[in-house]
């Protein structure tokens, strides 16, 4: 949890908030998509995070892949914004938020994907064939056919 967030959970405690984050469909050459099991949770989705004040979305992108998977992207290009009831959470802290997600098409740019341990535990590169069969976050399903979609007609 960032400082800021942190400083206003401590004045609303658990109740809603809406919230702003980022995340990043990172593909590789051969068309997969990097995926990321989520600690809290115990669910698959591509990695991403929190919008930090005056951070532009595709900045926080590229932070939140550096701090979790300890790699560097870039972000091509935003496949879409995206919020509903999907995309909420009740994080067993008592938590509870709703994401209003960028998600951007990206590539790597230099390191292999090791997860941090704490918020991810694992990764993996996945087809969307395989995607469809992982436990992922209730927002992945309507997400993933467009931004696979998106690789397939920007793939170089």
């Amino acid at each position: 949890m960032s400082p800021f967030l942190a400083r206003i959970r401590e004045k609303v405690g658990s109740d809603l908030l809406v919230l702003p984050s980022a995340s990043g469909f990172v593909f590789d050459d051969a068309g997969r998509a990097l995926v990321a099991e989520h600690g809290d949770m115990g669910l698959w989705a591509v990695p991403g995070g929190g919008i930090d004040p005056d951070e532009r979305p595709e900045d926080a992108v590229v932070r939140e892949l550096r701090e979790e998977l300890d790699i560097e992207i870039e972000a091509r290009e935003l496949i879409g914004a995206y919020g509903g009831p999907e995309f909420r959470t009740l994080y067993p802290n008592g938590h509870q938020v709703a994401y209003v997600v960028m998600v951007f098409g990206c590539v790597i740019v230099s390191g292999e994907p090791k997860p941090d341990g704490e918020e991810i535990i694992d990764c993996r590169w996945v087809t969307e064939e395989e995607l469809a069969g992982l436990d992922t976050t209730p927002w992945t399903p309507m997400v993933a056919p467009k931004a696979f979609t998106w690789w397939r007609e920007h793939a170089l």
